[in-house]
């Protein structure tokens, strides 16, 4: 089987799963039972993986017993329902009542991270993935809300147990950011905006900074501070890509 179409069948696998799992939720089809018993039906079908059934019953608890005992531990399942499936709308606006109704709740730190995780799946675009895409162009806007919400649990609850892949995560998409100015810088570039792209590459400098995107920002200020003629700036950033690139081609 050739690359091509391998990629069509798993392009038409994706159109189907997103049709699955965007579908609507009908809640009136859930039995008229206690919040008790329908949460027992709603772990069972959560631990064999039924998500949608899931968030079909959580939701009609969720909707019948908004105050009851279990109700916080309804929402924090049907969120992970919500992330399994792929909805991240729901998902995102879920979490965002949870945590405006119960900012100091003993699980924020698991609403922050599994929102983040909702906004980083969103970056998660198949279709250009398989056709092999550079999407470092693509609006970070995602991005940067799952970077706000990891660096949310690494500054405010650093005894989370998801603060250890909080940080690692932060690390990769701080890359991602950078990526994203340095395509903005190089479009200016390529436009004679040398005063916009060296400040897109400052800016991955002094806050993208380690990434691996760190020699190219340079790269692209000294360019730039060239074109400027902007001699001493152009001198500075050339000492910083010495001190930290030596083997750089435009050190000499």
């Amino acid at each position: 089987m050739d690359k091509l179409t391998l990629k069509a069948i798993l392009l038409a696998a994706v159109v189907a799963l997103t049709g699955c799992s965007s579908s609507e939720v009908d809640i009136e089809k859930v039995p008229d039972r206690s919040a008790q018993a329908l949460f027992v039906d709603a772990r069972e079908a959560l631990d064999n993986g039924l998500y949608q059934k899931a968030i079909q019953i959580l939701s009609a608890i969720d909707s019948r017993f908004p105050f009851g005992p279990i109700s916080h531990q309804v929402q924090l399942d049907l969120l992970f329902a919500y992330y399994k499936t792929g909805n991240a709308e729901q998902g995102v606006a879920l979490a965002d009542r949870f945590l405006r109704l119960n900012p100091t709740h003993s699980n924020v730190d698991y609403v922050y991270y599994m929102r983040a995780l909702i906004n980083l799946e969103t970056e998660q675009n198949l279709f250009q993935d398989l056709a092999g895409i550079d999407r470092a162009d693509r609006d970070p806007t995602a991005s940067r809300d799952a970077f706000n919400d990891f660096r949310k649990i690494v500054d405010d609850h650093p005894n989370s147990k998801y603060s250890a892949d909080a940080r690692k995560r932060m690390i990769a998409i701080k890359s991602r950011l950078a990526r994203y100015e340095l395509a903005v810088a190089e479009f200016y570039f390529k436009r004679d905006a040398f005063v916009s792209a060296a400040n897109r590459a400052r800016y991955i400098v002094e806050y993208y900074s380690p990434s691996n995107e760190m020699e190219s920002a340079l790269e692209m200020m000294v360019r730039c501070y060239e074109e400027l003629k902007l001699d001493d700036l152009k001198r500075n950033a050339l000492q910083v890509l010495a001190a930290n690139y030596p083997a750089n081609a435009l050190i000499n």
